[in-house]
């Protein structure tokens, strides 16, 4: 018995649970706008997934191409399969956004909070 929530059309859980899986993982070894990045990916792809799930087969593999491109990133080996990064992630995502006409989905480079400075003026004197 197969059960697809939300109307969803076929592979949509299937697309989704690889996004979540992989993020589960990237959870533990990732830390500050690098995770920030990597959960705004995933929220990304899992809304295109939805909203692509009764669209053209191209759209819809357009999206499957992203959510692979972010799960399967090759482990390095060597010189020849270089790690891919998650900034490499965001410009096939941010492709297929665009590609799809949702501008607002697509993923900006988080911010890093600034380091505060410590102080090293001497505050002026009251006259």
């Amino acid at each position: 018995m197969t059960v697809e929530g939300r109307g969803s059309g076929p592979g949509t859980d299937v697309l989704i649970r690889k996004v979540d899986g992989h993020l589960a993982a990237l959870r533990t070894g990732l830390h500050g706008p690098e995770l920030e990045l990597a959960e705004e990916l995933a929220r990304c792809l899992r809304e295109l997934v939805v909203a692509t799930a009764h669209s053209s087969a191209a759209d819809r593999g357009l999206v499957r191409a992203a959510v692979h491109y972010f799960v399967l990133r090759r482990e390095s080996r060597g010189k020849l399969l270089p790690v891919r990064s998650l900034a490499a992630a965001q410009r096939v995502v941010n492709k297929a956004v665009r590609q799809l006409g949702r501008p607002d989905l697509l993923v900006e480079t988080p911010r890093e909070c600034p380091a505060r400075e410590p102080a090293t003026t001497i505050p002026a004197r009251r006259v």
